[in-house]
C-alpha cells in the first residue's frame, strides 16, 4: 500500500532550516523507507518508541531523526505525518519535551 506522506507546519519549517543537500537527503529518506512501509521496524533505521502515544515512530537519517505518526483514513488509505526533524543531539530533549506518554 501506498502511503500519504505529510508534514507538520513544524517539520516544514525545520527542513526549511537545513541546507540544500540536507534537505535532500532528508526527503529522499522519507520518500524512500515511509512511502509503502512505515510501521517495518528495523535494527536501526526505523524504531517504534515504546511507551510513546505521540510520536509514535522515529526514522534515523544519518545524524537526523525524523519523528512521525501513522494513521489510517476512513477509506483504508495510510497516512504518514512527519512532525519534527530534529538532529541527534537535540532528539531526545526534544522527545521528553513534547513527546505524549501512553496514559
Amino acid at each position: 500500500m501506498r502511503y500519504e506522506i505529510i508534514f507538520s507546519p513544524e517539520a516544514e519549517a525545520d527542513i526549511a532550516a537545513f541546507k540544500a543537500s540536507d534537505r535532500a537527503r532528508i526527503l529522499d529518506a522519507i520518500e524512500t523507507f515511509l512511502r509503502y512501509e512505515p510501521e517495518k521496524t528495523s535494527k536501526s533505521r526505523i524504531k517504534r518508541l515504546q511507551q510513546m502515544q505521540q510520536p509514535q515512530y522515529r526514522l534515523r537519517i544519518d545524524d537526523l531523526r525524523a519523528f512521525y505518526d501513522v494513521s489510517y483514513s476512513y477509506d483504508g488509505g495510510g497516512i504518514v505525518e512527519i512532525l519534527r526533524i530534529r538532529e541527534k543531539s537535540e532528539a531526545m530533549k526534544w522527545l521528553a519535551e513534547f513527546g505524549r506518554r501512553e496514559e
